[in-house]
This record gives structure tokens, sequence and C-alpha cells, in this order.
């Protein structure tokens, strides 16, 4: 097999990025995609940092295992398959499950950090980031955490703004330039869905085929 095409997907909490990528799944299969997200690489929850009233900051670039994501990446480049054990964060009412992730054409790297860090950024050959709002962010964030995660909203409220939108104005929106695309998910990210969808058929049909998105 040759060399995958890397496509990088980053966004804002509550963006719809997971959703995004959740649709990729529905329409492509494990031998023409394969799918890495950054949510699977958060080192253990006891080793999280506290901050100054004691929660937990999950969004720190240091809550991520940067450099095996970018190592399990390159093994995946070469042909390898990597076994996961799913993150689950605080929900004890969630078993975490193994997973393989087995290397294919396109390879989607998704998460909040996947522009930042460099060792991961110059590998993708598309950056795709997802905008919304910070309203629509936080009422998905809400609706999510709840359902999901198990987290009170004062909790989700809490760590929004102290963790979330400062980690978003540091570390993630500065490469929203960067990106080759950027999808508008105020309403639905279809049209942009589309466009992506199709490029992706494109290359898995033609590796070696030039396609400009529009």
């Amino acid at each position: 097999m040759s060399k995958p095409f890397i496509i990088g997907i980053t966004g804002g909490s509550g963006s719809g990025k997971t959703s995004f990528v959740k649709k990729l799944r529905e329409d492509f299969n494990e031998n023409q995609i394969a799918i890495l997200s950054q949510d699977d690489y958060y080192i253990p929850r006891e080793e999280q940092f506290l901050d100054e009233n004691g929660v937990r900051n999950f969004d720190l670039l240091e809550s991520i295992d940067h450099m095996l994501f970018a190592k399990e990446i390159n093994e995946l480049l070469e042909g390898k398959t990597i076994t996961k054990l799913q993150y689950i964060f605080n929900n004890p009412l969630q078993t975490p499950e193994k997973f393989e992730v087995a290397p294919a054409p396109i390879l989607i790297v998704e998460g909040l950090f996947v522009f930042h860090f460099e060792a991961i950024k110059k590998l993708m050959d598309l950056r795709v980031f997802i905008h919304a709002e910070d309203d629509l962010k936080i009422a998905r964030r809400i609706k999510r955490d709840a359902e999901e995660r198990n987290y009170p909203l004062e909790d989700v409220l809490y760590r929004y703004e102290n963790h979330v939108l400062p980690s978003y104005r540091a570390y993630i929106e500065p490469h929203k330039s960067s990106a080759h695309l950027v999808v508008n998910n105020n309403e639905n990210f279809n049209q942009a869905y589309h466009v992506i969808q199709n490029y992706i058929s494109h290359k898995i049909m033609n590796p070696n085929g030039e396609l400009k998105l529009t």
C-alpha cells in the first residue's frame, strides 16, 4: 500500500468535529479510511493537572500524550496496526473498550490540538477546521457532557469558562488560518461534508490524481 493520505480535522469543543468524523465512518469502511482520535491519547485521569479550585483540566496541552500520538500515526504510515483502549474521562457508567486501528488509504487524524503539535501537523496532506459560534458550542457541550460524561451543568459551565475557552483561544483558534478548508457548522456541515466526501472518494480511486477542493 502506498503512503496514506492524511486529513487532519480540528475545531473547538462543541464545533461538531466528532459528528463530522462519525459521518465519515458511516460512509466509508475500515478498508478505505482509518481514524485516529486525540481523545484516546489523554494521560491517566489521576495525572491530569488540578486548577486552583481542584478541578481537573483536560484542556491543557500537557493533558495529551502527543509523543505517543505522533508515534502511532507514524506506525500506521508504516503499515502497522495499532491497539488502543478507549478513554472514558470520569464516567463510571462506561466501560472502556479495546479496539484496533489498521492502515488504510486515507487516515483521519482528529482532535483539539492536532494542528498545534508540529510533529503531527507536518504529516497532514489536508487540514480541515470545523468552526461554530461560541454560544452554539457551549450548548452542544452541555448536551454532550451531560449524556456521555455524567457532568452536572454547573461543572460544564465552569470548565467551559475556565478551561475550554482559554485553551481554544491559545492553542486552537490561532491555527484556523493555516487550514486548507474551514467548515462553518452553525447550522449544519452538509455542503462542506459532501465536498470532502467526494474528495476522499476520488483519492481512494485515484491516489496519485489531482483534485482541488472547491
